[in-house]
């Protein structure tokens, strides 16, 4: 609809102005030195909710970090989506490999880049200009509430007990997200399945101290000898995860969709050039597309211990730690496999070592119709702006609050994506093509008008 396309084109500039400045805070939620930054995050989303022309926007704090929420009820009788999207960022370590400061902006070869830029600043910054955009121009067809948290990317360990206190305020018809991507620019996708994630950090022990590795060493256990080792035996000839017990919950992906996944685009070779690897490597059985999206995973995130400083220093370590992050598919339960993999991780412990093992944080997998009447309106929508219909996509990566909305607040998620797997999320130079940005405002404003049309079917 051109008054969409005009009120984008008159105010693009004040668009990104506005997000560079949400992007020049660095809200890393699992710093503690940065929680001032968080409080500055949530006062920004709070005021820029007000004056795209909210009935009103507060800020929450919690026993971490705040929650920022507002709401434009036009009609109590009409349909409400909520929608979701989080102001905290990962951390930018290496910052040796970043090619432009995390926290300073700027616009190259057509991209925006900075931590935050797609994952979720940029991504949700879009919902706060579409929402301007349509109630503004009059054209608002339903109730719009915002809940903008920071600490998904530490898991979200308030969201859950601040939706149980607040559902009442927070009721509503659909959530809708930006915090997944598309296949590719000129393919757009939804993503309706999300795995589930356990996330752990073992420790190693082995002498009651730091050893001089000449005296000690081949008489002592390596406690990082060791603990390789035991990482090694999790995983088979066959690339399958070795846990007693935790394939018992896996929900097998029928023939007909698996088939179905395969018509989605996906050149091997591209894929193997942009991460500059000769093969790929997976579980026996499964394509690279269904590894990542239908199969459960087991990774180290991070292994340290001993010295690792500038220089040699021969020491034989106390300890040695891990952390290990397990994908889940739907139907796994990540306390369950939390605990399934501590008690093998303490079984295969040889007797020189002590471990200890600590969840970190985990959530469920989460699946959604695509009968439901919000993805109907967002294929339509999608549609419109791109000329083709979206290819319903399970991700890899996790939202662990989205199942969690579904069992608190009764209500469905809608995954409305406009990333890209270039954008380097949670790496250095994070980006998000500037085209995205603005294409995904448009999108959003026609997913609300076809919504309002879906819903008055019911």
């Amino acid at each position: 609809m051109q008054f969409i396309k005009d009120y984008i084109e008159t105010h693009k500039d004040r668009f990104m102005n506005e997000l560079f400045g949400l992007l020049r805070i660095p809200s890393i939620s699992s710093l503690s030195e940065n929680k001032p930054d968080m409080q500055r995050a949530a006062e920004y989303w709070r005021d820029a909710i007000l004056a795209a022309g909210a009935d009103k926007a507060e800020i929450f704090q919690t026993s971490g970090n705040p929650i920022t929420y507002g709401e434009k009820i036009i009609d109590p009788s009409l349909p409400t989506v909520l929608v979701y999207a989080h102001m905290d960022v990962m951390p930018v370590d290496p910052i040796d490999l970043w090619k432009t400061p995390p926290f300073e902006p700027v616009i190259k070869d057509g991209k925006i880049w900075g931590r935050g830029a797609d994952d979720d600043k940029g991504q949700g910054y879009m919902h706060a200009k579409a929402f301007e955009l349509l109630l503004k121009s009059g054209k608002l067809p339903v109730n719009v509430k915002f809940m903008i948290e920071g600490e998904e990317e530490i898991g979200s360990p308030n969201m859950g007990a601040w939706c149980e206190q607040y559902k009442d305020m927070l009721k509503a018809d659909i959530i809708l997200v930006s915090d997944t991507s598309m296949i590719a620019s000129d393919i757009p996708s939804i993503t309706v399945g999300l795995r589930g994630l356990a996330y752990l950090e073992v420790e190693v022990t082995g002498p009651n101290r730091d050893l001089h590795s000449g005296l000690f060493g081949g008489a002592v256990a390596n406690p990082i000898n060791v603990l390789s080792k035991m990482i090694a035996s999790l995983h088979n000839d066959q690339n399958q995860i070795t846990i007693p017990g935790f394939y018992d919950d896996v929900q097998l992906v029928s023939k007909e969709e698996r088939e179905a996944m395969a018509q989605a685009p996906f050149n091997l070779d591209n894929y193997k050039k942009a991460l500059n690897i000769d093969t790929v490597w997976g579980e026996e059985g499964y394509t690279t597309i269904e590894r990542t999206g239908i199969r459960p995973t087991l990774d180290v995130c991070g292994i340290w211990g001993g010295y690792t400083g500038e220089g040699a220093k021969t020491v034989l370590p106390s300890k040695a730690y891990a952390k290990i992050s397990m994908r889940l598919v739907p139907n796994q339960d990540y306390r369950v496999i939390s605990k399934l993999f501590e008690d093998h991780f303490k079984k295969i412990a040889p007797p020189y070592v002590q471990v200890k093992v600590t969840d970190l944080h985990g959530g469920q997998g989460y699946v959604a119709p695509i009968e439901m009447p919000a993805y109907k309106a967002a294929e339509k929508a999608y549609l419109q702006i791109y000329g083709k219909k979206p290819i319903p996509t399970r991700s890899g990566g996790s939202i662990p609050i989205i199942s969690t909305f579904e069992q608190v607040l009764g209500t469905k998620t809608l995954l409305m994506g406009f990333g890209l797997e270039s954008d380097a999320i949670h790496s250095p130079n994070e980006n998000y093509p500037v085209d995205h940005f603005y294409r995904g405002i448009e999108t959003i404003c026609h997913f609300y008008l076809e919504y309002a049309k879906e819903m008055s079917k019911k």
